[in-house]
């Protein structure tokens, strides 16, 4: 791997709206680009709006969705990382020559390629489809790069799998923080109205967004996909109300060790930059773990046991 500077961006998207969205792509991407940053992430969905989408019937999540990479948005990206030499990950909907929904995640690089990531765990509609594949690729930068997609960071497996397939940075986006949980020690709802009360009252909604429904809920597992991996991690966020949840925020990049290289508190849209010192993930403690591995251990972690499809297990009620 190459030394290369990277940047998270958290923001507040706005639901259909394309348009907007991208023009705040845009934005960030130029001031990135004038900071020497190599690569840029964008949020889970971020293009078409994210938990909305629940709410919407076939029909209109199929008006929300593109063909990639013929479709306007990836063009768009392709185009914009061409004129800024930037490469830029951003989330979407995606269709499938056969029609099917996908929530996916594309990488558009500099160099004209475009990489895509269907997420594994789909649960935001019964009519999107969850992706089959693993994503690990090479970039115009000397990394290798792999896209998880909010809960596909939460299993432990898929971030063991994407560091075997070489990944030194893992791009984590996300749309969470501030969600339902039936689970009690485990995020939990903030009232929309302290966000949009925040520029009165910024103490009151940054209280919930570090707290245990924000930071304190991620600093509990995000380090270790990390440390336990030996990987950089770009974590990047929704900010703000999403319909009648609050996403917390909270952009960071952390080393392979765990260790935060830098994050926002922000309450708003923001965006965070640090510097991915190749010589870190020489001998870093996750490698080395690795190398030691007994895989003829693991048979057990592929038997079926209770799983559930992503939508059913998220709001089953066992």
């Amino acid at each position: 791997m190459n030394d290369v500077r990277v940047a998270s961006v958290q923001f507040n998207h706005r639901a259909n709206d394309k348009s907007y969205n991208l023009s705040v792509i845009q934005r960030y991407v130029e001031q990135a680009a004038k900071l020497n940053v190599s690569i840029i992430v964008f949020p889970e969905m971020c293009i078409t709006g994210y938990w909305h989408v629940s709410t919407l019937s076939e029909p209109e999540i199929r008006s929300l969705s593109e063909f990639v990479p013929q479709g306007e948005t990836c063009q768009a990206l392709l185009a914009m990382s061409a004129q800024y030499q930037i490469s830029i990950g951003a989330g979407l909907i995606e269709m499938d020559d056969k029609g099917r929904l996908y929530n996916t995640y594309v990488m558009a690089m500099t160099d004209g390629r475009l990489a895509k990531h269907r997420k594994l765990h789909t649960f935001v509609s019964r009519y999107m489809e969850s992706g089959y594949d693993y994503t690990v690729f090479d970039t115009p930068h000397g990394c290798r790069v792999g896209i998880l997609i909010c809960w596909d960071n939460n299993l432990v497996e898929n971030a063991r799998i994407t560091a075997l397939k070489g990944a030194d940075i893992l791009v984590a986006p996300h749309q969470t923080g501030g969600c339902h949980s039936r689970s009690p020690n485990a995020m939990g709802l903030i009232d929309p109205q302290l966000w949009y009360d925040r520029r009165q009252n910024p103490e009151a909604i940054r209280a919930e967004m570090q707290g245990q429904k924000g930071r304190e809920w991620l600093m509990r597992w995000l380090p270790s996909r990390a440390h336990d991996n030996g990987m950089f991690l770009i974590f990047s966020n929704g900010v703000g109300v999403d319909m009648d949840e609050v996403r917390t925020g909270n952009a960071m990049i952390l080393n392979p060790y765990g260790q935060i290289l830098a994050e926002t508190d922000s309450v708003d849209d923001d965006m965070v930059i640090a510097d991915l010192r190749a010589q870190e993930l020489d001998m870093c403690t996750g490698r080395r773990w690795i190398r030691g591995r007994r895989p003829e251990l693991y048979q057990a972690l592929t038997t079926k046991s209770r799983e559930l499809s992503a939508f059913d297990a998220r709001f089953s009620e066992e």
